[in-house]
Parts: C-alpha cells; sequence; structure tokens
C-alpha cells in the first residue's frame, strides 16, 4: 500500500487541445487525490479519450499545464499504467498471454535487461489476481473481449504504477469480467493509487466512481459522483440524450 498523503496525483489547469485546426477541449480544469477511482463521462465527441491521450502526451496540448505524481509526464512515465481501447490494439500479433502480462515489467527493468524469475512470477500473480492464470500460454488473439481486457489489466497491475489510466476498459466484456475489473480497481484505490476511467455508461457511473469529469468540450463538472450525477448538471452536457436514459435506463 502507499503511504496516504493529500497531494494531488493529477492536476490539469487550463487545457486546450485541438485536431486540425479544431477545438476538441477547451479550459479543462481539476485534480485528481491519492485514493480516488475517477470516471470521464460525456456524450460521444465529448472529449473524453482525448483528455486522458493528452494528460499522457499521447496527442500533443495546444496550451495548459498538467502535473502527474508531482512532476512532468515524462518524470512519471515509469509510475503510469495506460491501457488503450481494444480497438487501438492489434489483436493479431503473435504474442502469448503471459508475454503480454510480462511486457509490464519492462518500465523497471531498465535498458536491454531481460525478465528475471521474479519478474515472471509477478506476471503469473497479476494473471491469478484477473482470474486468467489458466489462459498464460494462449495467443491474445484467441480469447474473447472480456479475456482480453482482464490480460491487459493484469499487465497494467505488473506495473505495480501509482496512477491508473484505462480508456473504455468495459465495451465489449461479458458482465462476469466487468465485475472483476471493477472489483480490482477498487481495490487499487483502496490502496491509495488513483484510478482514472473512460466510461460511457451513465447508468453505472455513481455506482463505480468516487468522483466524475463531465465533458462537453470543455469541462462541465468535477467533482463527488453524486453530485456530478445530478439531472440538472448531466442535462448541460447530454441535453436530450438525458431524457431517452431516464426512459429507459440505458447507458450514454
Amino acid at each position: 500500500m502507499l503511504p496516504r498523503h493529500r497531494d494531488p496525483s493529477v492536476s490539469v489547469d487550463s487545457l486546450f487541445v485541438s485536431y486540425h485546426g479544431k477545438d476538441a477541449l477547451r479550459g479543462v480544469s481539476f485534480t485528481l487525490l491519492p485514493g480516488s477511482m475517477t470516471g470521464i463521462i460525456g456524450p460521444n465527441g465529448a472529449g473524453k479519450s482525448t483528455l486522458m491521450k493528452s494528460l499522457l502526451e499521447l496527442i500533443p496540448r495546444d496550451h495548459g499545464e498538467v502535473r502527474i505524481l508531482g512532476g512532468s509526464v515524462k518524470e512519471a512515465r515509469t509510475r503510469i499504467a495506460y491501457v488503450p481501447q481494444r480497438s487501438e490494439i492489434d489483436m493479431t500479433f503473435p504474442i502469448t498471454v503471459i508475454d503480454t502480462v510480462l511486457l509490464g515489467t519492462y518500465p523497471k527493468l531498465g535498458l536491454l535487461k531481460r525478465p528475471r524469475r521474479q519478474h515472471k512470477e509477478l506476471a503469473y500473480h497479476c494473471l491469478e489476481k484477473v482470474g486468467m492464470e489458466d489462459f498464460g500460454s494462449r495467443q491474445i488473439g484467441e480469447l474473447s473481449g472480456g479475456q482480453e481486457q482482464r490480460v491487459f489489466l493484469a499487465r497494467a497491475l505488473a506495473q505495480e504504477a501509482e496512477l491508473f489510466c484505462l480508456d473504455e476498459p468495459f465495451v465489449g466484456v461479458d458482465a462476469a469480467s466487468e465485475e472483476t475489473i471493477v472489483a480490482i480497481l477498487k481495490e487499487l484505490r483502496d490502496q491509495n493509487r488513483t484510478v482514472l476511467v473512460v466510461h460511457h455508461d451513465l447508468s453505472k457511473a455513481e455506482a463505480y466512481f468516487d468522483g466524475l469529469v463531465l465533458l462537453n468540450g470543455e469541462l462541465v463538472k468535477a467533482g463527488p459522483a453524486r453530485e456530478v450525477c445530478r439531472p440538472d448538471i448531466l442535462s448541460q452536457a447530454y441535453a436530450a440524450q438525458l431524457t431517452f436514459l431516464e426512459k429507459n435506463g440505458v447507458g450514454v
């Protein structure tokens, strides 16, 4: 468990991001504390994945300051675990499940160093954690959507990071895998790690997250989930979609 402290693990100040001259994010500011699990929500095209990628310097920012774990992203790189959307991962690459998880140990190995026994034991432990210990020799492309996402989470766990960033981890997964992933993320939070998740299903947002960052091109509201999930707040981002959600009990 990490030591308890209340300095922000993520601090974002007046973030602007654009694509081909068109604004994607405008003036977004918020902070995340250690021991928190936060969802990034908003309608399609609101800039949710853009926000996460810009925080991690996977895409450029136009303006704004981002501090991660007290320093720059470059300084914190080995303390950050990132799970991208499954659609961005080449599932045809010929790699086994256990070797995929072992990749999570590489940031701390150093240049040209190979995993040792303790790293392989850690990888198997992480597979056990996500209930995938019997799949170590399988090719990653042979797995179902839920199984794939469990393996990617195991890879993130193998990094032993302080900040975990997951982009749409529940898309295309079965209910059992979603339940497993949520339980592990909450356990990480309880270990004083910081968890940030791009999420699309409003019907589960308050149950899953302590806090929410609500976007629609700009920040609508960031705060405790129960406050952000108020209909008068959500309607500022979702407008007509919210009425459909309330009537049908489905995610947006």
